[in-house]
């Protein structure tokens, strides 16, 4: 395994666990623990964990991983839900969209397109769809989380209050029949809520990893999402009890 994707997953299962022992985390790398406590210096460095007597929790500012860590992660699978998600254009004529990589590979896909108006709160996704000058883009402004490239905020929820959208194609970091859309960062969550609460569809975008995950704070209940696209890794139970909530679940 490269470090790279080490250090990705030594986050996540810091994150997942609460915390972590050096040791602990040595095994499940296969690693010394030399190499284990040089990661955690440099993960701290990051402001993505805080070292411990012997191990490491997650840091005070944590809200996500950032993006960088985040992009090349099961990115086939996000593509297929990108390029599922295309069917929910039609007819539509403004759309709405977080930020997150699955939306990301989603936005990709419409350079194509004309005569779309896109509403974003990620400046990403505004700043690569602005080059097609046949789409309409508006961005949010506010604080950016440098996780998510997300315009967060007061100012960011008010922008979003401000637009009727047709559909939104929402990206979160946990999806669970009980606990709803969840997301990391309790701020950015406010803003995918108003989103969705403005559009008459809402389509959520999340990879096999997302389902059965609960992050900090809820987005919206399962019972609010007309449509969740995800890939075929997801476990059949935990899609059965999404169902059960009245959301239409699509899987690639």
């Amino acid at each position: 395994m490269q470090r790279k994707q080490r250090l990705r997953e030594m986050v996540a299962a810091i994150v997942e666990r609460g915390g972590l022992d050096v040791e602990a985390l040595a095994d499940l790398f296969s690693v010394s623990p030399a190499t284990v406590r040089r990661d955690l210096e440099l993960l701290e460095k990051q402001r993505l964990v805080s070292r411990t007597r012997g191990g490491a929790t997650t840091h005070a500012s944590f809200n996500d991983l950032p993006l960088s860590y985040k992009t090349e992660q099961d990115t086939g699978e996000k593509r297929r839900i990108a390029r599922q998600a295309l069917r929910f254009l039609e007819g539509a004529r403004v759309i709405g969209t977080t930020g997150g990589t699955t939306v990301s590979e989603f936005a990709r896909l419409l350079m194509d397109r004309d005569g779309l108006t896109i509403v974003t709160n990620a400046l990403n996704v505004a700043t690569y769809l602005v080059a097609n000058p046949r789409l309409r883009v508006f961005s949010a402004g506010g604080e950016v989380r440098s996780s998510s490239q997300e315009a967060v905020g007061p100012s960011a929820e008010r922008f979003m209050a401000d637009y009727n959208i047709d559909v939104a194609f929402i990206g979160v970091d946990g999806v669970d029949a009980a606990a709803g859309c969840t997301n990391y960062d309790p701020v950015g969550c406010r803003v995918n809520a108003v989103l969705r609460e403005q559009a008459r569809v809402s389509v959520v975008l999340a990879d096999a990893t997302k389902i059965g995950r609960v992050a900090l704070a809820q987005v919206c209940k399962m019972s609010d999402v007309d449509v969740l696209v995800t890939d075929d890794r997801a476990s059949g139970s935990a899609l059965d009890a999404i169902l059960a909530q009245g959301c239409q679940v699509l899987t690639v």
